[in-house]
């Protein structure tokens, strides 16, 4: 999937090549998807130009589907962080719990519940990196997602602008700013996608499931 949605990015998203000024003449402000033609109020005139630039980090931080991403990584990060700290205050209060042990515990069974200790500590360290993990492995399937979703729209935007090119304006040293598309593509995704699809972002197997609160699970008082 990932190879396709690149090649077809790479059809219209180009890194090099420009547009001279005397190449520019004004075009009319394009209607939003479903307006069934109406055009609207013309903010700025974009320029008829075979190559037009875009910005792609607006593209996603400012499109309603974008930020909906952004905002269902944003929970389940804090979320993550949560757990973590209820995690750590956990682990603290066992740790207390067993130095006390150790005034009366015999030192082999102190030993073997200190040893107990620290594989679960290891073993909540190693869930809670790979839960991080997974969420930044989702960061990216995210941005995957969109911009593969985000293709074809451009590519019909391409077509009414009559353009061959769009160039990712991070790539550009100096530009035109009505050469730039972004706000008129954040409009028409708006209008296609919206939010996107409710099942997109974190899901259940994006992170292991969390292990018992080690509070819960330490080891009984009695010797």
């Amino acid at each position: 999937m990932q190879g396709r949605a690149l090649a077809a990015l790479a059809a219209f998203v180009l890194s090099t090549g420009g547009v001279r000024a005397q190449e520019a003449t004004p075009v009319p402000q394009f209607p939003l998807a479903g307006e069934q033609g109406a055009v609207g109020p013309l903010r700025e005139p974009l320029l008829r130009s075979p190559v037009v630039t875009l910005d792609r980090e607006r593209l996603f931080a400012e499109s309603q589907m974008g930020q909906a991403m952004i905002r269902r990584l944003d929970a389940a990060s804090n979320d993550l962080i949560a757990e973590n700290r209820r995690l750590e205050q956990a682990l603290e209060q066992e740790e207390r719990d067993l130095t006390e042990k150790r005034k009366t515990l015999p030192q082999d069974k102190f030993r073997t519940l200190s040893v107990e200790f620290d594989q679960r500590v290891e073993e909540l360290r190693q869930a809670q990196d790979a839960k991080s993990r997974a969420l930044t492995r989702q960061r990216d399937v995210d941005r995957q997602t969109f911009f593969e979703a985000a293709v074809p729209i451009l590519g019909q935007l391409m077509s009414e602008i009559e353009a061959v090119a769009i160039i990712d304006r991070s790539a550009i040293i100096l530009t035109f700013d009505k050469l730039d598309i972004t706000t008129l593509a954040v409009e028409r995704l708006d209008a296609d996608l919206g939010e996107g699809p409710r099942d997109l972002g974190v899901t259940p197997e994006a992170a292991p499931d969390p292990l018992p609160d080690p509070a819960q699970a330490a080891p009984p008082s009695n010797p």
